[in-house]
Order: C-alpha cells, then sequence, then structure tokens
C-alpha cells in the first residue's frame, strides 16, 4: 500500500524528522490561502502516488499569488502523467504548498528489504533528487549501504559510517534522522522508507524535503491508522474493487481475462496464454479457500474489463472443490450479461461434478479437458 507525501511528512514530523513547513490544498483558494500563510517563495506540489513528478511538470515554484493560482488551476482536476503512472495518467486531486527553502545540498536516504541477505538495507547517497535506479545504472559507486540485522536494528557505528560516506559535518544530527527512518520502516511493516532528495539548506539545517512510505499489505492489519490512509482515487477502479473481497488482482493489458487459484498457476497460465498467440488482460488469484462469493465477484470483475475478449478460468481443485468454483461461476453468469467466450478447464478434487453442472448449466460455457486443448481453443477464439 502507499501513501501521498504529505501523509508520509505528518509520520516523519511524529517521529523527528524535520519537514519543510508546508499546507494542504484541494481547492485553487485554499492553495491560495496557504501561500499566504506560508510566505512566498512556495513549491506547489502535486499529490500523486507515482514518481517522476517533478519531471512531468508536478512540481513547481511560486513567486508570487498570481503564479501560485496559475499552477493549481493547471493541475488540480487534471491527469498527470509520468514514466510510472502509463499513459493514462492520474487525476491531481491535492496539492501540497510548500515553504521554498534555499539548498545547499541535496542527499538520497532509504530503506528497504534486502530478499538476497534477508536483512533491510539503508542506502544514502550524494546524488540526491535523482531516482535511485538512475544512480544505480548510471554512477553505482554513488550509492553506500548498511545491512542491517532486524535483531539489533541500525548500530550507531552504521549510521556514522553513513554520515562519513555522504561528508556530513553534523553526524549527530543526520544519525538521529537514520535511527527515526529506520524506526519508523520497522514500527509500520514498510517496504520502502525513502527521503530524496535530503537537503542541507543554507543556514545548515537538514529538511525531508520529499517523502515516501509504502507499505507490506501483509501487515495492515496490525496498523487500522494506516489503512485509513489509502486513497482509492490513485487506484485501477478494478483493483481496488478486488481487494475489497480478498481477490490477487492486478490489471494487464491484454485482451483475455485470467481467473485461477495460485500464484504458480497464475503465472503458468499466463504462459499458455502468450504461447498461444494472445495476451493476458490480468492476473487474478482467487487463492486456495475461495468462496462462491470471491469467485462470483471476481468474475463479473474480469467482465468489467472492456478489452477482455476471452475469459480463460483455470482451476485445480483441492481447497477450492471444482464443484465450489462451479457453483460460483453459474451464479455470477446469471446476474450479469455475457457477450464473451468463457473458457474453463477443471482439474482436482470434485472435477466431474464441476463439469457437470456447468454442462447443465444451460449456459454457454467452454469446458477443456485439459490445459493443451484450452491453449488450442484460446488460439481458435483468436482467430475469430
Amino acid at each position: 500500500m502507499k501513501i501521498h507525501e504529505y501523509q508520509a511528512k505528518e509520520i516523519f514530523s511524529k517521529f523527528g524528522i524535520p519537514v519543510p513547513p508546508s499546507r494542504l490544498a484541494t481547492t485553487v483558494e485554499e492553495a491560495r490561502d496557504g501561500a499566504v500563510e506560508l510566505g512566498m517563495p512556495v513549491a506547489i506540489k502535486a499529490q500523486i502516488q507515482a514518481g517522476g513528478r517533478g519531471k512531468a511538470g508536478g512540481v513547481k515554484l511560486a513567486n508570487n499569488l498570481k503564479e501560485v493560482e496559475d499552477i493549481a488551476k493547471g493541475l488540480l482536476g487534471r491527469p498527470l502523467i509520468t514514466h510510472q503512472t502509463g499513459a493514462q495518467g492520474k487525476i491531481v486531486q491535492k496539492l501540497l504548498i510548500e515553504k521554498a527553502l534555499e539548498i545547499k545540498q541535496e542527499f538520497y536516504v532509504g530503506l528497504t528489504i534486502d530478499r538476497s541477505k534477508n536483512c533491510p538495507v539503508m542506502m544514502v547517497s550524494t546524488a540526491g533528487g535523482m531516482e535511485i535506479e538512475d544512480i544505480a545504472k548510471e554512477r553505482p559507486e554513488l550509492i553506500f549501504k548498511q545491512f542491517i540485522d532486524p535483531l539489533f536494528g541500525i548500530l550507531p557505528y552504521q549510521a556514522r559510517s553513513l554520515c562519513f560516506k555522504l561528508g556530513v559535518k553534523d553526524v549527530g544530527e543526520v544519525s538521529k534522522l537514520f535511527f527515526a527512518l529506520y524506526k519508523i520502516f520497522v514500527q509500520y511493516d514498510c517496504s520502502l522508507a525513502e527521503i530524496n532528495p535530503l537537503i542541507l539548506t543554507e543556514d545548515e539545517k537538514f529538511f525531508a524535503l520529499d517523502a515516501k512510505l509504502n507499505f507490506d499489505d501483509s501487515g495492515l492489519y496490525r496498523h487500522p491508522e494506516i489503512k485509513e490512509m489509502l486513497d482509492p482515487s490513485q487506484l485501477d477502479p478494478l483493483e481496488y474493487e478486488a481487494s475489497k473481497y480478498r481477490l490477487n488482482y492486478v490489471r494487464l493489458d491484454g485482451d483475455v481475462g485470467i481467473m485461477v487459484n495460485g500464484a504458480g498457476l497464475a503465472m503458468a497460465t499466463m504462459d499458455v496464454i502468450k504461447l498461444s498467440g494472445a495476451r493476458p488482460a490480468n492476473f487474478l488469484d482467487v487463492g486456495g479457500g475461495a468462496n462462491v462469493e470471491m469467485i462470483s465477484k471476481g468474475f463479473e470483475i474480469l467482465l468489467s474489463d472492456k478489452n477482455v475478449r476471452l475469459i480463460f478460468i483455470n482451476i485445480f481443485g483441492g481447497i477450492l472443490r471444482c464443484d465450489t468454483l462451479a457453483k460460483g461461476l453459474i451464479e455470477a453468469a446469471k446476474r450479469v450479461k455475457i457477450d464473451v467466450p468463457i473458457l474453463i478447464r477443471l482439474e482436482g478434487t470434485n472435477v466431474e461434478d464441476g463439469r457437470k453442472m456447468l454442462n447443465e448449466s444451460g449456459l454457454n460455457f467452454l469446458v477443456a479437458k485439459d490445459i493443451y486443448e484450452a491453449a488450442k481453443k484460446i488460439t481458435e477464439i483468436q482467430k475469430t
């Protein structure tokens, strides 16, 4: 789960990480009032959950109130397209009006999980303000790392070592910032905690000029206050709808909708679709413990995608019995209008009962006896 910059900075402030004075605005009038309160100049920052806002024109400096109004009008209610949003962009509904600071130097600070070493890693760089992926590709020697033992947390010598790599003079102040960021990372089950850039101002003070926090969805049950920060407007509508029913759904750009039970089976099914000359329109894993309601909702979500020309349901019945799946599909099919072919391959527990229910439902399901027949049918349907 992701949150907005202004929300991340609220959390930073609670843990003692300094952030610039700011005001949140949802209208041009609020943007103007915020600028008056903060004093000119101000930075106006579009609040969307995507990187590359600055390059896309989503972060601008205003030196007077006329510029504040013009920038706010040009951003609010309009899509902002960055390299992370896709061609459709994301609609800007909120602006962060922030006091502009005189920047002397910029740094990068980030925390994530290093899967190869099974521990958190803190990364810093003197190339602040750049995308960390770009730094790693173009100037990897500028990235310095400390791998952190989760039993002990970040140790003082590690914080000092990173400070020395950055060449900062106030080692004590920056070390405290590192400790605070690690505390946030662990306390809130983050998958990413990032300050880019961390700036040193002309009067030798440090501020988190930008803030990014991503959270592990599996830990959200422990943090209801974080879950409340979710902004549905930043999510794909179908992905958000699927999340309400505990469905693992990711929208893709193909035209064959898929429903499976298990992530491995989902990946294999996507391969089958590609090898059949088609493209998957989504990743949808209903899980091993899916019930009739979850299956029905998943089916409705697949049918809601305007790009889908064929739906392929590939289920191996273990915990999820094939007759349970068939019942869910039949109920869902009676609720919604179906104007695309529905191809189903079943195997496993109660498979004969499931196939019988589908064949006797009176609905136009295409039932394949195995994956090879399913692949052949996908190819045939794509040619029509």
